[in-house]
């Protein structure tokens, strides 16, 4: 074997290994959010007659975090078969993030109804930073470079 073609099997085994990394990766995620929906399921079932409130905002909870899981597998499976990382789909998890904490801090403030205690005006200032956060990623994401929005489709 000449020298050349060490490298070539180097890099060939390296990018199985990546491939295998890769795969590793995504299936353990999938796994992950379905065992997340699964208990999400049991839980707002178990949890139903104690209040239907708080069982649909858990339940809300899991389901976006399990897209999240899902994108994140989405971005995995891109990144290995285009071989490059592009920014729209950590925008779009940064996204349905902000969303899934705008969502609980409304649901946990229903209740409050002293507008001048701290805790109320905290939970605004958070949910104003979260809205101001996704506007920000909804814009990057509009914004990002053509070459990555065709590489996308």
């Amino acid at each position: 074997m000449s020298r050349a073609e060490q490298p070539t099997r180097q890099g060939g085994s390296l990018q199985r290994i990546e491939h295998v990394l890769y795969q590793t990766a995504a299936y353990l995620l999938v796994v992950a959010a379905v065992a997340l929906l699964a208990t999400a399921v049991i839980e707002v079932i178990t949890t139903w007659s104690s209040g239907v409130d708080k069982a649909i905002v858990h339940l809300l909870d899991r389901v976006l975090l399990a897209l999240m899981l899902a994108e994140i597998t989405y971005t995995l499976r891109q990144a290995e078969r285009t071989h490059t990382l592009t920014a729209a789909p950590f925008l779009v998890i940064g996204i349905i993030a902000a969303v899934r904490r705008m969502l609980i801090v409304t649901a946990e403030s229903v209740g409050r109804t002293d507008t001048q205690s701290s805790v109320f005006m905290g939970g605004l200032l958070e949910l104003g930073v979260l809205a101001f956060i996704i506007l920000v990623f909804t814009l990057a994401a509009r914004w990002q470079s053509p070459g990555e929005r065709a590489a996308e489709d």
